[in-house]
Formats: structure tokens, sequence, C-alpha cells
């Protein structure tokens, strides 16, 4: 017997063996008006949505306001980042096999694949949301899931200031970053907000300016008229059509670029960064792993190893591509982003001397200072980047 609530095109959808959508999951809760009200059929609905094509349980924490990640650990707990470190969250998401099912199905939305052959998976959900999942025995005790929430709608660097990353006495010289074009690198840990800074840093572009951003997933949320996006790809399930980062790098640079971007720099990608920065392509720039500014050259040469570069081709290469090095730390305890230094790359003055990093800007979140590197950043950026 057919639910009437139910019209012939939804019912067509169940005989045809396809996946829930909202058209049905909407016809079914619309149904029910009658015998539960319309707050009670709407309460319904968003509990089918969140179940069939959310994220479950944990989609109530992914729609906090200023949550940016929720992670499910192999034990099932559940914790939450609102901007003050992890917090336990009080949700229960069942046992090991109903947390299975739970990530089988994201990385099904993510157009990914997880299982026993390939059992861990990278992707970006329909919202936004970044997924990464990984199963046992790769992991103890059970799947975990990481998900990473974008900014909503995007930052930009009035916003930083007003959240209290940037200090406010640095919002000329880094929009003079921008203006005169200075090729940069920023760096940090994870959960540092290197993303969020670099979004910002480009929403300053001139309106005129192309961005083309290329991304293993896509995280960057730039508000910008001219954005082109490149996203790498995975192999599928045959182990063919891949397409890396590096390949990607390529493509951008025939696609006339006023600015080359590349997301998250961590592999072979960069010597066609570094030889896009050295044939004309101004005002690129990128995000790096590292613990400081100044162990940028050194995550640099194990990038470049990977790509096949001799180091003294990546130190040459390195300090003619790249100006300006920006350092996010994320502190301890209150989970606080800050952009700790702003430094100058440049060679050691002896001959044949290896890239050196200079603090030019230093920020320990209460007083601003300038380093060694003041007077070099200052003819970078100009009179309009002076300190007020």
């Amino acid at each position: 017997m057919t639910d009437p609530s139910l019209t012939p095109g939804v019912w067509d959808r169940i005989r045809a063996g396809r996946a829930p959508d909202p058209v049905a999951i909407d016809a079914l809760s619309g149904g029910q008006v009658a015998r539960l009200g319309r707050d009670g059929a709407a309460e319904l609905g968003g509990g089918l949505r969140a179940r069939l094509l959310g994220a479950g349980a944990l989609e109530e924490l992914l729609e906090r306001p200023g949550v940016t990640d929720v992670v499910v650990n192999g034990d099932g707990a559940v914790w939450v980042d609102a901007g003050r470190g992890l917090e336990r969250a009080p949700v229960d998401l069942g046992d090991g096999e109903a947390r299975r099912r739970l990530a089988v199905r994201l990385a099904g939305q993510a157009g990914r694949r997880l299982d026993d052959a390939s059992p861990y998976v990278d992707g970006l959900l329909p919202s936004g949301v970044r997924l990464h999942a990984i199963l046992p025995p790769l992991a103890e005790g059970g799947v975990h899931l990481s998900l990473r929430v974008p900014a909503r709608g995007g930052l930009d660097l009035d916003d930083l200031v007003d959240l209290g990353t940037v200090p406010a006495a640095w919002r000329g010289p880094l929009r003079a970053l921008v203006d005169r074009r200075v090729a940069f690198l920023v760096t940090g840990g994870t959960g540092a907000g290197k993303t969020t800074l670099l979004a910002a840093l480009l929403s300053c572009a001139g309106p005129r300016e192309r961005l083309v951003l290329v991304e293993d997933v896509r995280e960057l949320a730039v508000r910008h008229p001219h954005v082109v996006r490149l996203e790498a790809r995975r192999p599928n399930v045959e182990g063919v059509g891949e397409v890396p980062l590096r390949t990607l790098v390529r493509q951008a640079l025939r696609m006339r670029p006023d600015r080359l971007v590349v997301g998250e720099v961590r592999g072979a990608e960069i010597s066609e960064l570094l030889a896009a920065l050295n044939t004309g392509h101004d005002g690129g720039c990128g995000t790096v792993h590292a613990n400081t500014a100044a162990d940028v050259v050194a995550r640099v040469e194990a990038l470049g190893a990977l790509a096949g570069l001799p180091v003294p081709a990546v130190h040459a290469q390195l300090v003619s591509a790249v100006q300006v090095v920006l350092h996010l730390r994320r502190g301890s305890g209150a989970g606080v982003r800050r952009l700790e230094s702003v430094a100058v790359l440049e060679r050691a003055p002896a001959p044949g001397g290896e890239p050196v990093v200079r603090d030019a800007l230093t920020w320990d979140g209460r007083e601003c200072a300038t380093g060694p590197g003041w007077a070099r950043l200052s003819a970078l950026i100009g009179p309009a980047g002076g300190l007020p």
C-alpha cells in the first residue's frame, strides 16, 4: 500500500531505487501536517534531512555559530571546537556499526568511496564541510571522523581584526602587501587559521584581478568577484583518473591568472609554484605547514625533494619567488588563533648564503613590535603600508 502523502513523482524515485532527496523528504513530512501539526511536520522533515542527507546527530553541531571543527573518535566520543579548543559534546552516535554507516554515507555525499578496500577518505560535503574519515584497522577502536566547517560566507581582513586574529595596527601593512602584489606564504600548524587568513587577504585584491585557486579539497572562501577554482581529483575505484595538484598548477598557468593561489602546498607541486612565481606571476601565494616562520625554508626544502629538486635549486627559486612569510599560531586553552609574525625572506649576506627568514613585525597578543626585517618589508609595501 502506498502513502497518499507522496506524489507520483516521489514514488517513481523510490521505485527506481534512487537515494532520498529534498523533494521526497519534504513531500513525506508535508503529508504529516494533519497528524503532527506544522511545527511537528517541520521537525520531522528536519530530522529526516539530517539523518538521510546531512550528518545525522552531528548536524546540529555543524550548524552552531562559531563552530570550526567536529571530530568523532573511534570510541564514539564527539568533540567540538567553537573557538575555545576542543570540548566534549554530549552526542550519541550509536554503536560502532552505526558510526561506520554514517561515515560511509558522508563519504558518498562527498563523491568518495569508503570501505575495506579504500579505508580512508578526504572530501567535501555538499554543505561545504570538509570531511576526513578513516576506518579500522588503520585507526584504533572504530571509525574516526574529522569535519572542518568553513567560515560562513568567508571573512575579510576587518573581520579578523575584530576577532583578535590580526592586530588593528597591521591592517595597513597587510593591505599594502596585497596591493603591491608581493608574493607570500602563510604558515602555521593544523587548525591555526592559515586558510582563513589567506582568503581574507585575497578579498583585498582589486576587483579587476582574476584569481585562480588550486586546492586539493575546496576550502578557500574568498569574497571576490572573479575567482576561478581548480580542485584535484583522486583516482577512481579502478585506480585511474587521478589529477594531482602538480598538474593543476601547470594548467592554471595557462588560464591567464592575475594571481596564482595554491590553497595548501604539501607535495611536489612546490616546483611548479616556485617556477610560476619566478616567471612574472606576481602576487602569488599559498599556505604551508610549519611550526615557525623560520622553519619555512626547511619545509620547502623537503617539499622540493619530493619534486626531485636539489637544495641549491630550491634555495635559488625560493628567495626570488617569495618575499614574505605570515606565521599564525593557535594558542592553548582558549584556542585563539593569532597572526604571530610577518617576516621577510631573503638570502644571507655571505656569498652563496642560504635563505633566511627575518621577523619584520611580531605580536604576542598584547604588544606589537618591529624586528630586523622591518626595513626590508617597508621597502616592499611602500609608504601606504606604514604603521599608525
